[in-house]
């Protein structure tokens, strides 16, 4: 994870995701990510929740324009060498990301298809899962999901490797180039095993299981972290090598905040004890 923060020209990601007001998940989680590599971050608000380390208590939608507003903005002006999505929420926003990713011709997109919040809340309304399979995923250079969202990708049970890797082929078959399945859900294990699924091998990213609480935004964390390794033109091995690193050192280095489930640590590079 060496020379990941370079200032001189930093490459520019967006963000297309849900605001998170406890600052652990969603946008801020994106943004803060982007900033520990050394990647200039932009950003889409869809949506916006009351939200802290317990519960989602309130969630409100943004208008379709206003989001479409803000990724021409963005991409009219300043420009994207990234693109990630998060929290789309509904049918009608899911339906308005993918066509913006096709009328701006995004190269680089990285979807993270978030569904449950760590709290256990829905992020993103049933009807909408099938938005997700057939007009973003086919778009996507790189799909992140955790073991519940594969399952619910792929329409089936993940109960060890061998169906991590057929998740990931039904995954791959729905058109992504590559598909991360990340087993940080998988009990019982003593690593947390991500695989990497290129359409014909598998590449597998091991790292210790950490007994923690501060896992809120993980996975939108990990999402962001890819994302910063192809804004600096890295390929999807070494960038998905980064940010497994880069999120468990997040994890183990986390301090407490709140009551539940807290964030991780996302500058614990400079943050030394």
């Amino acid at each position: 994870m060496s020379n990941l923060y370079s200032p001189h020209q930093p490459p520019h990601a967006l963000t297309i995701a849900g605001s998170d007001s406890g600052g652990g998940a969603g946008i801020q989680a994106d943004l803060k990510t982007f900033a520990a590599f050394g990647v200039y971050g932009t950003s889409a608000i869809t949506a916006v929740t009351a939200q802290n380390t317990l519960a989602v208590t309130a969630v409100q939608e943004i208008d379709l324009d206003v989001i479409a507003a803000q990724i021409d903005a963005v991409v009219d002006d300043i420009g994207v060498d990234v693109v990630k999505t998060g929290m789309l929420s509904s049918p009608g926003i899911t339906r308005l990301v993918a066509s913006k990713a096709r009328e701006h011709g995004f190269e680089r997109l990285v979807v993270d298809p978030v569904m449950i919040a760590a709290s256990g809340a829905r992020l993103l309304q049933e009807e909408a899962v099938a938005m997700i399979r057939t007009e973003l995923i086919p778009l996507a250079t790189v799909v992140t999901p955790n073991i519940p969202e594969a399952e619910v990708l792929a329409g089936i049970e993940i109960t060890g490797r061998s169906g991590m890797e057929e998740a990931a082929r039904r995954i791959h078959a729905l058109g992504p180039r590559y598909v991360v399945v990340k087993g940080g859900h998988m009990e019982g294990e003593e690593n947390s095993d991500d695989l990497l699924f290129d359409g014909t091998d598998f590449r597998v990213f091991s790292a210790p299981r950490i007994a923690t609480t501060s896992n809120h935004g993980t996975g939108c964390t990990f999402a962001s972290a890819v994302a910063s390794g192809l804004a600096h033109g890295r390929d999807i091995a070494r960038s998905v090598e980064d940010a497994k690193a880069y999120v468990t050192a997040a994890i183990a280095s986390a301090f407490p905040v709140g009551g539940g489930h807290g964030p991780l640590n996302h500058f614990h590079r400079w943050w030394k004890e």
